[in-house]
């Protein structure tokens, strides 16, 4: 293979293939940290060896062959050791041969197997979110630490803590690297679900920092919802997942203006939407409706549905958007969902429909620090023209936002009130 920089290639290389080298080591040497390691040791060879002896034909296959080789050394290594230990003779060779083999089997398994156990794994309900997050993004995500600290703003020791916790509790607590059982499996999917839509949230409506958005964490939550419904077509709420997503990050490129700053949805050019995600989130909505009832992630992603498929906000069918939330609330009560639920409400049946909701819901804890309380509140009140109210509550959610951008948007609309 003619290349320029070996180095980029190995990690390009790296990128692609990392997740299908480490799960399917994992399920062998039934430990994520080591099966890593492994996975590691490959990679270091290359970059010794690839700028020396030029880029194999097949890097992935290179990079599988060598870890590969890398776990067979290590179970030689450990069966001298209980042989020495146990002074079984032959028995240990046979158990030697058997774990090669089983080695070679599991390697030339259905990749796609392994990658789902890693998955599930990875997101298994041991590990805390923040841990299931970190794990997931460097084990199938294929991103180093610094580029999960970079893309979550903490420090990166701190998520080199996350990690090293996480395989730790996995290790300890005896995970195996496997499918759950059938009864569990609905409870463990939602974890995975869980994850993969927190990760792409927080790229789609950055919490902290300088940035509106973070698509890089978009891209890799898509990917792995790709992957999921690839591995598991027969999952209602995977597709809905994947039908939310894909519709979502359609409006990714309208949703900043040219010098980063938020342009919300009313104000958005829909010409710059991606109408080829929106198509694949449809498409991937009716498979989900098609597999059977829509969970909550389905009916999220109808409720987007509703935008991407209206020409304008007044084009908008928003009494079909209140009821779906009505549906969702009842399916999954929450006060985020009932505040998006008088948005429906508000732009359906008027600002003092919605208003009403949203008084119910300032006494709710959950909502105390959330920034978009005070901020649907000053959107309402401005539409009945109450704009010294309005004012102060924009003020106020530019006081309780950790984003800048954020931030400097809620200030240019609390001026607004003035003119």
């Amino acid at each position: 293979m003619v290349v320029g920089d070996p180095h980029r290639v190995v990690e390009a290389v790296w990128r692609i293939e990392s997740t299908r080298v480490i799960a399917g080591l994992a399920r062998m040497v039934r430990d994520v940290g080591l099966a890593e390691e492994l996975a590691q040791d490959a990679l270091v060879l290359a970059l010794e060896q690839w700028p020396r002896s030029g880029i194999p034909d097949n890097p992935g296959a290179w990079l599988m062959l060598t870890a590969k080789h890398r776990a067979i050394d290590m179970i030689r290594r450990r069966t001298r050791y209980e042989h020495k230990l146990e002074e079984v003779g032959r028995d240990v060779e046979i158990r030697q041969e058997a774990a090669e083999a089983e080695l070679d089997d599991a390697l030339d398994d259905h990749i796609g197997d392994d990658v789902l156990r890693l998955l599930f794994t990875a997101c298994h309900p041991v590990l805390s979110t923040e841990g299931r997050l970190a794990l997931t993004l460097r084990l199938l995500g294929g991103l180093t630490t610094e580029e999960i600290a970079r893309a979550f703003l903490v420090p990166e020791p701190t998520v080199g803590q996350r990690i090293f916790r996480a395989k730790r509790t996995l290790a300890e607590k005896r995970v195996r690297i496997e499918m759950p059982a059938p009864a569990e499996l609905g409870e463990r999917l939602a974890s995975v679900l869980e994850v993969v839509y927190l990760i792409f949230n927080e790229g789609y409506s950055a919490t902290a920092g300088d940035d509106w958005t973070r698509p890089s964490l978009c891209e890799e939550a898509l990917r792995l919802g790709r992957i999921l419904v690839g591995l598991m077509p027969r999952e209602a709420e995977a597709h809905g997942l994947v039908a939310l997503m894909e519709i979502q990050a359609s409006r990714l490129r309208a949703r900043t203006g040219p010098d980063g700053e938020p342009v919300l949805l009313p104000d958005q050019d829909r010409r710059l939407w991606d109408r080829l995600l929106i198509r694949r989130g449809l498409e991937a909505l009716e498979r989900a409706e098609k597999l059977g009832t829509l969970g909550p992630y389905g009916l999220q992603a109808a409720i987007a549905a509703c935008h991407a498929r209206a020409r304008s906000t007044d084009d908008t069918d928003w009494e079909r958007m209140a009821a779906l939330y009505r549906v969702l609330v009842h399916l999954t009560p929450s006060p985020v969902v009932e505040l998006n639920r008088a948005v429906a409400v508000s732009r359906a049946y008027g600002p003092a429909r919605g208003l009403e909701i949203v008084d119910g819901l300032a006494a709710e804890r959950a909502l105390r620090d959330y920034p978009q309380l005070p901020a649907v509140r000053g959107d309402l009140l401005a539409r009945l023209g109450r704009l010294d109210e309005a004012r102060a509550e924009f003020e106020r959610a530019a006081e309780l936002t950790r984003n800048e951008r954020e931030r400097t948007l809620f200030l240019a609309r609390a001026a607004a009130t003035h003119e």
